[in-house]
């Protein structure tokens, strides 16, 4: 799922592209992604963009006559800048949105189909999409504290609830995690008040450097398929399950669940604590290790 600096990508590359344009002709593809009635999503017809917004891992197009035009990209829905002549991959295409310079594709690589568009009128409308969480960059460090351990969660849940805090998916999560030496499976209301400093200074620098890093990556240019991506190979730990910790050498683990799973280094950040993976410590039982030192002799 794009996440806080991936939507920051996109946002850049439509304000370079779409900001004081008229949104010439919306065009639906597939009937289900519009997911309001009214107004109807003719009425963006022909309306000048006047700014791209960001709500969490929502974009938002503000259009002519307090109209806003809301995208959930959810976990594979993705943003194409093509010429006008393209046509649209028939497969993965969503929706169409023409402008003089050229069309925004929204696809979904996937069967599920849950990316979505709303369109609402007025600020009040707008906020009624917004889940709630704080922004990293914005919030300090009591308010950061305040909310953190409002509830008493795993710590990578807490950071992943858009309720709490904005921006945040399970890939930035597992790096946020790793930077700040914490384990994702400790409770939000037992981490201590140094724990807590720590995880918020890391958390905004974490979101801040990747956030520079991709702006600086694509530059003056959109994102092509592929582009967006929760696997980077300068990731630390996310997506590198079985690879060395960049820190301190030992192979990285995850816990799988559902459609996601949390990476974490064992020796950095659960002093030497292999955590249980629900679906393989189910299968191996007393074979499953649980220390470094267990999962390093199994590999011998």
């Amino acid at each position: 799922m794009p996440e806080l600096p991936d939507i920051e990508v996109y946002r850049e590359g439509l304000r370079r592209r779409i900001v004081g344009e008229r949104l010439t002709r919306f065009r639906i593809i597939s009937p289900f992604v519009v997911r309001t009635y009214e107004p109807p999503i003719e009425a963006v017809d022909g309306k000048r963009v006047q700014d791209i917004r960001r709500i969490g891992k929502r974009l938002v197009l503000a259009l002519d006559e307090d109209l806003f035009l809301i995208l959930h990209l959810m976990i594979a829905g993705r943003l194409r800048w093509e010429p006008r002549q393209t046509r649209p991959p028939r497969k993965i295409s969503l929706a169409a949105m023409h402008f003089p310079r050229g069309t925004l594709l929204l696809t979904e690589a996937s069967k599920k189909k849950r990316a979505s568009i709303h369109l609402v009128r007025g600020q009040t409308a707008l906020a009624a999409h917004d889940p709630g969480g704080i922004e990293p960059f914005e919030v300090d460090a009591a308010t950061f504290h305040d909310r953190l351990v409002r509830e008493n969660h795993t710590v990578k849940r807490s950071l992943t609830d858009p309720r709490l805090f904005a921006g945040i998916g399970n890939a930035y999560s597992d790096e946020i995690l790793h930077a700040a030496g914490l384990s994702p499976v400790k409770l939000t209301q037992r981490l201590t008040g140094e724990e807590i400093a720590r995880l918020y200074r890391v958390t905004q620098s974490t979101l801040r450097q990747w956030t520079d890093v991709l702006l600086k990556e694509f530059g003056e240019r959109f994102p092509g398929p592929g582009e967006i991506t929760a696997f980077r190979p300068d990731f630390a730990v996310h997506g590198r399950f079985g690879k060395p910790c960049p820190a301190c050498g030992t192979k990285v683990q995850r816990i799988r669940y559902a459609e996601n799973e949390t990476n974490y280094c064992p020796r950095c950040q659960t002093e030497g604590r292999v955590l249980a993976d629900r679906s393989l410590s189910r299968l191996l039982k007393e074979d499953w290790p649980r220390t470094i030192e267990e999962l390093e002799g199994d590999a011998q």
